[in-house]
């Protein structure tokens, strides 16, 4: 399996974030690239160094006064007199409230989505280097078919096209679907099997109609992020018929969620993609630190084996997964079982 990867994403190292109201440590940490890299070395995969870009893939989803503010706002946040390390909002606009905010307290809270998305002063420098591994990823499964693995960090699925949110900044996962797209590929589907449910990406293409998206993911009645994931939620206007949401209930272990990923690449068959985007996150996991399922080791080998045994040029996008004793060897499994089903 060919790796793409960096080190230029250390510069983003989130503190904490909020969680039922307690601040605590971020999860989201660089630490989880050198459990990763040293899981792929010791599998033998190859690893390649990811290009720069440029911003015109990630220009090609998201919003040019989004990128503004990520690019812009640690300067205005820093500017401030009594700022804290890390911008964090303290305020949303609620469902009556329309005024776009020009002051940058205001704007945290217009394009941060919650709490768990601080940003710090590396923080647009390590999100476009996440993005310029997906690009690179992408360009390599364009030009000969043949699978790749981004190993993207900060990940990207919670990222709308417009708005920041869970650990997110650039919708990585997105950008490559895009970049396969303007690389010939007349459709493209995101399989998105992360255990948080991937609001982003959907949003991202909810009205589109030649990129379908399709989520795994815990049932968002109790679970972050509670109010997308739904089941009823299949698309609208163009892209009617082409979002597919499978929540899955607390707890949820291997056989649960293989008999769900069947129903999953049902629907994937039926688009009839031309590629396959995965986004892959590790927190399925009996034992990540945000486990709502339990997922074994065994089990991410047996994901990875299915989706190796699908007939569709694919890149896997690296999503969440936190640290744990056993994170290394889920990637691991995950690879492994790919390349194991691969014809």
């Amino acid at each position: 399996m060919r790796v793409v990867a960096t080190d230029r994403h250390a510069v983003h190292a989130p503190t904490g974030f909020i969680a039922r109201g307690n601040r605590i440590a971020n999860p989201e940490t660089p630490e989880r690239v050198a459990i990763f890299r040293r899981a792929v070395e010791a599998g033998g995969h190859a690893l390649i160094e990811a290009g720069e870009h440029g911003i015109a893939p990630v220009a090609a989803i998201h919003a040019a006064d989004y990128l503004d503010f990520l690019e812009h706002g640690w300067a205005e946040w820093e500017a401030l007199p009594d700022h804290a390390p890390e911008i964090l909002p303290n305020v949303h606009p609620g469902r009556n409230m329309a005024i776009h905010p020009t002051h940058i307290v205001g704007k945290s809270g217009h394009y941060q989505a919650d709490t768990a998305c601080p940003i710090g002063p590396g923080t647009w420098a390590g999100a476009r280097a996440s993005a310029d591994v997906a690009v690179t990823a992408a360009d390599l499964v364009a030009a000969d078919g043949g699978p790749a693995y981004a190993l993207c960090r900060p990940p990207g699925h919670h990222a709308y096209a417009d708005q920041a949110g869970g650990f997110c900044f650039l919708n990585n996962s997105a950008i490559a679907a895009q970049r396969l797209r303007d690389s010939g590929a007349g459709r493209v589907t995101v399989l998105d099997v992360d255990v948080h449910h991937g609001n982003g990406t959907q949003g991202i293409f909810y009205r589109r109609a030649d990129v379908q998206t399709v989520s795994i993911h815990g049932d968002p009645r109790a679970y972050y992020p509670f109010f997308t994931g739904y089941a009823d939620e299949i698309g609208a206007g163009p892209g009617r018929g082409a979002n597919t949401n499978l929540p899955l209930p607390r707890g949820t272990g291997d056989a649960g969620y293989l008999e769900t990923l069947e129903t999953a690449l049902a629907a994937v068959d039926a688009f009839r993609p031309d590629a396959l985007v995965v986004a892959l996150g590790l927190d399925p996991s009996e034992q990540d630190p945000l486990a709502f399922l339990a997922v074994t080791t065994d089990g991410f080998r047996r994901i990875g084996e299915r989706l190796g045994r699908t007939p569709y040029p694919t890149l896997i996008v690296q999503e969440g997964g936190y640290i744990s004793g056993i994170l290394g060897d889920n990637l691991a499994a995950v690879l492994a079982g790919f390349e194991t089903g691969r014809p």
